[in-house]
Parts: structure tokens; C-alpha cells; sequence
């Protein structure tokens, strides 16, 4: 049995897995997580993951290898994936969260087949409907989250004022920040601009009883700048601490366009 904070890993989850996945673990271990106390349980074919961990010793000493050889496939549907999708590496990997093996799931591999299998193992909290995901995004004062990056095509104005609970609740956790700015992503800071889902998230948001230092409506060059209106004299009072809630159509344009950005960078 493991001890210490256990890590569940879709070991053949991504388009170079398990290869990369090891890999990656292995420079965990060596840089940032050298001196931390994580253990991990590798879900895949036995084999294949043992010659793997032959040469990554520092992964071999901290993990145990759970076998199954059925993945699921990058190009496979949601829907599929739920059929025939039990004792894969990714539905075990969810499975070590619910029987309480393991405190955190991690994949590389098929998103929506992903949330799909986390959803229905785990099922949603009380209060919230749908799940999103959660980009950790640059910008010139630090680092902010920006929420749903791809787990819904639609949403409703209810669904985005829990995205931006959610939000709020992740980023002082993940950097033990009180009160982080949360803004709505629309295409333009003026009041009356976007749909009537966005007035209406807008709306609920700016009225809300829950505490949250909601600061309106931000634009697409916000993420990267930190800043409410892209102006580097007008900010928010603290910078590094907003949030984004993004209508689910929108979020998919700036993080295809930074996924780019990066790539000419490279």
C-alpha cells in the first residue's frame, strides 16, 4: 500500500504514452518534486510499463504498476468510450479516486472520454451541474485560471455562475490567495456587449450573494496582461489574482491561439 499523496496515472493516456508519461514523472521526481512525498500508481500493460521503469528509477521506487491492457483511443467517442470503456487505463485510473486509493487522477489521453468516465464515477458535487476544465494561464503578473477550457459546448448564465465558484474555489487552493478577482470573457468590457447568456451570467454575477469579488466583463488580451480592461494604468487592485469564466464557444479561441503562439516559439 501506498503512503504519502497518492497519484493515480493513466500511464497510456496521450499520443506518446506511455513512453512520455513516464518520462514526464521521472522529471517530476528529479526537479519540482524531489523533495515531496508523492507516490503514484501506473495504470497500464504490466510489461510494457515494468521495462519502462527499468530506466527510470526514481519513478520505480515510488509507484506501483496496476495492469490492464485495454486504453482508450485518442479519436474515440464520449459515448463509445462509457460502453466499452471499463478496466481501461483511464476508467481505472478515476476508479483509484472513487475507492479512495489515491487523492488526485491524472490523464493525457482523450478529454472528453475523460470527463465523461469522471462524471459518472464520481458524480457531480451538490449544486453544480456540469464539470469544467481549468487552464493555468500565464500573464504579465503571474499566473491566473481561466475555466471552461472544453468540457461543454453550451452552457446556461446558472452554469457559468457556478464556473465561476468553482473557479474561485481552485485558484485559493492551488495558491492560498483570499478573495482572487474573477472576470467574464466577452467581446468587449462594455455592459450591454455579448449574448444573452453572457448579460445574464453577467447579471446573476454582479448581483450575487456568494461573496465572490466579481469584477464584470474582460476581453481575450486580459488573460495574457493580467488587467480587467488591457490598459497596463487601469488593473485590478490585486493582478495576479483573476479569475476567468469563459462561455465555452469562446474559451476554445485563446487557447488554440496560445497553443499556436507557443508552437512559433518553439
Amino acid at each position: 500500500m501506498l503512503d504519502g499523496l497518492v497519484l493515480s496515472i493513466d500511464a497510456m493516456g496521450g499520443d506518446a504514452a506511455p513512453e512520455i508519461v513516464i518520462g514526464g514523472i521521472e522529471y517530476f521526481l528529479k526537479h519540482d518534486g524531489k523533495n515531496r512525498n508523492a507516490r503514484f500508481l501506473l495504470h497500464g500493460p504490466q510489461e510494457r510499463l515494468s521495462e519502462l521503469l527499468e530506466k527510470a528509477p526514481l519513478t520505480r521506487q515510488r509507484s506501483e504498476i496496476r495492469h490492464t491492457d485495454k486504453a482508450i483511443e485518442m479519436d474515440t467517442k464520449p459515448s463509445v468510450a462509457m460502453r466499452r470503456g471499463k478496466d481501461t487505463s483511464m476508467w481505472n485510473t478515476i476508479a483509484a479516486i472513487k475507492s479512495g486509493e489515491a487523492l488526485v487522477a491524472v490523464s493525457a489521453g482523450n478529454t472528453g472520454a475523460l470527463m465523461a468516465m469522471a462524471k459518472i464515477q464520481l458524480r457531480m458535487k451538490e449544486g453544480v451541474q456540469r464539470p469544467a476544465i481549468a487552464a493555468r494561464w500565464p500573464h504579465q503578473q503571474g499566473y491566473g485560471v481561466v475555466l471552461d477550457v472544453g468540457a461543454n459546448l453550451e452552457c446556461d448564465a446558472n452554469q457559468l455562475r457556478e464556473f465561476a465558484v468553482l473557479g474561485e474555489a481552485y485558484y485559493r487552493a492551488l495558491y492560498k490567495k483570499e478573495k482572487p478577482s474573477i472576470g467574464l470573457l466577452n467581446v468587449g468590457t462594455e455592459d450591454r456587449k455579448g449574448n444573452a447568456t453572457i448579460q445574464a451570467a453577467h447579471d446573476s454575477l454582479s448581483c450575487s450573494a456568494l461573496g465572490l469579488n466579481y469584477i464584470g466583463f474582460v476581453e481575450g488580451n486580459d488573460i495574457s496582461m493580467g488587467s480587467r480592461t488591457g490598459l497596463p494604468a487601469i488593473l485590478p487592485s490585486k493582478p495576479q489574482k483573476v479569475r476567468r469564466v469563459c462561455w465555452p464557444n469562446l474559451s476554445r479561441l485563446p487557447c488554440k491561439t496560445i497553443s499556436g503562439r507557443a508552437w512559433l516559439r518553439c
